[in-house]
């Protein structure tokens, strides 16, 4: 059982070490840099540092080929650097979250080397292999149109390798229990060295049985998500797991389980995509459905809400006239799409650059069924650069300040370009010029996440949708401990009346209080709020006041 629900309302930030900051000028951030910029975060106001993948690695893909699960890339530092970080975050009352990227290792990693080389090698079974091409090897890619195939022939092994993602990285074939075991040496080396848990890369493939002879829909095996879940709370009670996963609602409670047992977090890509079209669209409705569709989960089991990550903006979950207009809206030409299902652009740009946009979809994301989690650079809206290839285009280096390398480094050759152009360059978008302006992106960032933190009934409450007579309006109530939040949003451009009912019983629910700025909401005779939103307005509401707690029953 674990001991500390602490996900339940934390703000977790997502970070890559080699683009954050640079300490020694050789134009690759590390471990020392980010300790050093610790302060920001807990300034910041976020609870949670989630680092993208650090090991040791060829580099082909972002990091997540692996090539040693114990080691740090020396680009980055030393191990002792990652404590030293690690110890600092505790320090500042700060969780560290690792990526484990167990579905595949590079294929110079020399587990994969053992195996292609000697078929009697123990690491053989490590792999998925086959002496013939299967019949399935052009299905399943994870990158249409980049990707050719998922079996790809090894003239040292004279076989077949399976790869659900690069042909450079091979997939571990995760039924065979020494790899199981070898997972969970991995999760506890790096619970030891004061990491509070893992974001699990591409969960439903490493539970997938894999093979040449398999047909049909993929058979998960959950009984590898229990046993994950028993190791971190044997090791470390409050560790958790944050899954990637995007799966059918119909399969969530497969992976939180019925009791709570498999995964403590998953990225609800189902609202993710929800609240694009709701944006692009500028109706709630499809968003309120996709909020009640995984509303199902164990108490102490949650959803991550986010709205871009350091991957593409997937679109796959949407049917394709939903689709065709989030593309026309925010990725329109055709060197902002990729593989056929999304967009690869930062958020700032895809919004025009537009404060009232940007800050509405924050101020949304932030009052969704969930814990929030942050990329680095969203605080201050950094843009892309899509001259870069694939997703590398939102993935370039922070810009803290209007010195050169926008603060980064002061190499003239960083790891990857700095954005040094345009309205989302550095000399314009930078942490220090936004910290000294009251109405800039990073202090009405800081206030939200402030304020998002005192209202734990979004992360830990019941959640129903009011209703408000317009398409264009979200209203949610959250109710926890006889406490109510009220959270409205105007996805319109234009300026909205809507009247109200909190759904809680006089005299609470004559009174909402916006947490935001103060002001004061008082019901007419029908207990009804009469709310004016100017375009892409939003409220967040508390039921009946800040000082006394209600006496009442929660819905």
């Amino acid at each position: 059982m674990i001991t500390d629900l602490w996900y339940k309302n934390a703000v977790i930030y997502c970070l890559s070490v080699g683009t954050f900051m640079d300490s020694n000028g050789d134009g690759i951030g590390d471990f020392a840099g980010l300790e050093r910029r610790l302060d920001y975060l807990q300034g910041l106001g976020v609870t949670a540092v989630w680092l993208m993948p650090f090991q040791p690695s060829p580099k082909r893909d972002g990091g997540y080929d692996i090539s040693d699960y114990y080691g740090v890339d020396p680009a980055y530092g030393s191990l002792g650097d990652f404590v030293a970080f690690t110890h600092a975050a505790k320090q500042r009352g700060l969780r560290v979250l690792i990526d484990l990227v167990v579905n595949h290792t590079s294929d110079r990693h020399p587990w994969f080397q053992a195996a292609r080389k000697d078929p009697d090698s123990p690491f053989r079974d490590w792999y998925v292999w086959s002496k013939e091409k299967p019949a399935t090897a052009s299905e399943g890619m994870v990158f249409p149109g980049v990707q050719k195939t998922t079996w790809t022939w090894d003239a040292e092994a004279k076989a077949y390798y399976f790869h659900r993602f690069f042909a450079f990285q091979p997939d571990l074939n995760t039924a065979n229990p020494a790899v199981m075991a070898e997972i969970l040496k991995i999760m506890g080396f790096w619970i030891q060295l004061g990491v509070s848990g893992f974001r699990m890369d591409a969960v439903p493939f490493v539970i997938a049985q894999k093979g040449a002879d398999l047909k049909g829909e993929p058979r998960e095996q959950f009984d590898m998500l229990r046993d994950f879940r028993e190791f971190l709370q044997w090791r470390k009670g409050d560790a958790i797991i944050l899954a990637e996963a995007n799966i059918l609602p119909k399969q969530d409670l497969d992976y939180f389980g019925d009791d709570a047992d498999r995964m403590h977090m998953m990225f609800n890509f189902q609202v993710n995509q929800a609240t694009f079209y709701a944006l692009a669209a500028h109706d709630a409705r499809p968003l309120a459905k996709a909020i009640a569709r995984t509303k199902p989960r164990p108490l102490s089991c949650q959803w991550g809400t986010f709205l871009r990550n350091h991957d593409e903006l997937d679109l796959g979950r949407l049917t394709d006239k939903q689709r065709a207009l989030v593309f026309e809206k925010f990725g329109p030409e055709k060197g902002m799409q990729l593989y056929d299902r999304g967009i690869r652009r930062r958020l700032a740009p895809m919004l025009d650059g537009d404060p009232r946009r940007i800050r509405l979809a924050y101020a949304l994301m932030f009052t969704l069924p969930g814990t929030p989690v942050l990329r680095y650079g969203d605080e201050i809206g950094m843009g892309d650069d899509l001259a870069l290839k694939e997703r590398d285009c939102a993935r370039t280096p922070m810009q803290w300040t209007s010195e050169a390398q926008g603060g980064f480094t002061v190499s003239d050759r960083p790891v990857m370009p700095v954005i040094d152009h345009g309205p989302y360059g550095y000399r314009h978008v930078n942490v220090a010029q936004q910290r000294h302006e009251a109405d800039s992106l990073l202090s009405w960032m800081q206030s939200v996440i402030r304020m998002r933190k005192e209202a734990p009934e979004i992360g830990w409450g019941e959640v129903t949708a009011v209703e408000t007579g317009r398409n264009a309006v979200l209203a949610l109530r959250y109710d926890w401990r006889n406490n109510a939040v009220l959270c409205v949003h105007n996805l319109d451009p234009g300026p909205i009346e809507v009247a109200v009912e909190t759904g809680v019983p006089a005299p609470e629910g004559h009174l909402l209080v916006d947490l935001l700025t103060g002001q004061r909401s008082e019901a007419d005779e029908r207990g009804r709020h009469c709310l004016c939103l100017e375009g892409y307005g939003y409220h967040w509401f508390r039921v009946g006041g800040l000082d006394a707690p209600l006496r009442r029953t929660p819905a």
